[in-house]
């Protein structure tokens, strides 16, 4: 569980709903039309950019903004050490026997153990990565569609609501409850484009960031290790691929 996204959607939705009440309550805030206009409205234009399959994986992807399991780099590169060891003492065959619980890693593993050339290894681990990453900016991408479209479908209902007040001109007293139902769908895309929508789309970037990191670390290693590099000079390499901090705190440790 990602505790920065779910902390930070609560505690804005609290302080947004805390000022409504203090403004007239929640009442006066909710309007089943224009939020029609926004909610339904906005999701039927982000359809629109992509295909169905696509537009429906949006929820299982947004999962991954609150609920994500990554490796931590440094542990891959202690694995990638041990395996390195392995390798070197008893051939690609010891490899077998490693507990490897990336996916990806794994993968990778196999393709030495069953004897294929280094080109073929990184074209096919190159290959995996620049499709996951495609698959992670479509993600991506449906979320910054729709921090796109809410407000300006929000904008719509407001013209909506301005015709129709407009329109009732007559009569005095409905021009201020008026307007206020067409500023209401202002409101409603901003609240979905600046509180739901970007955000998200920023975590998924930032998922995609960490995936990709630990999957080049990983391409990285094995080829190390199918080149028959010494496992220290590995872990030196395979280093760089942390922040300077933690590259302080490995070596004190190593102390």
């Amino acid at each position: 569980m990602d505790l920065a996204t779910l902390i930070g959607l609560i505690g804005a939705f609290a302080f947004i709903i805390g000022a409504m009440f203090t403004s007239g309550g929640i009442a006066i805030f909710i309007d089943v039309p224009s939020v029609l206009i926004v909610m339904i409205g906005s999701l039927f234009v982000v359809m629109m950019k992509y295909n169905l399959k696509q537009f429906l994986g949006a929820v299982k992807i947004a999962a991954k903004a609150f609920i994500f399991k990554i490796d931590k780099p440094d542990e891959l590169i202690e694995q990638s050490v041990t395996m390195a060891d392995a390798a070197r003492k008893g051939g690609f065959l010891a490899l077998e026997e490693a507990e490897i619980s990336n996916s990806f890693m794994q993968k990778a593993v196999d393709m030495l153990v069953d004897g294929h050339d280094g080109e073929v290894v990184r074209e096919a681990l190159e290959k995996d990565i620049s499709l996951t990453e495609d698959r992670h900016k479509i993600g991506i991408g449906i979320f910054k569609a729709l921090g796109d479209v809410a407000p300006a479908m929000g904008m719509i209902g407001t013209l909506i609501g301005l015709v129709a007040m407009l329109s009732n001109m007559d009569d005095p007293k409905s021009i201020g409850p008026a307007m206020a139902v067409a500023l209401l769908t202002t409101l409603y895309g901003a609240i979905i484009a600046n509180m739901i929508a970007i955000p998200i789309a920023d975590k998924l970037t930032l998922r995609m960031s960490e995936e990709m990191l630990n999957r080049n670390l990983i391409m990285d290693a094995v080829l190390a290790i199918q080149d028959g590099q010494n496992p220290r000079v590995i872990e030196g390499f395979l280093k760089n691929y942390l922040s300077e901090k933690q590259r302080t705190i490995d070596t004190t440790d190593g102390e």
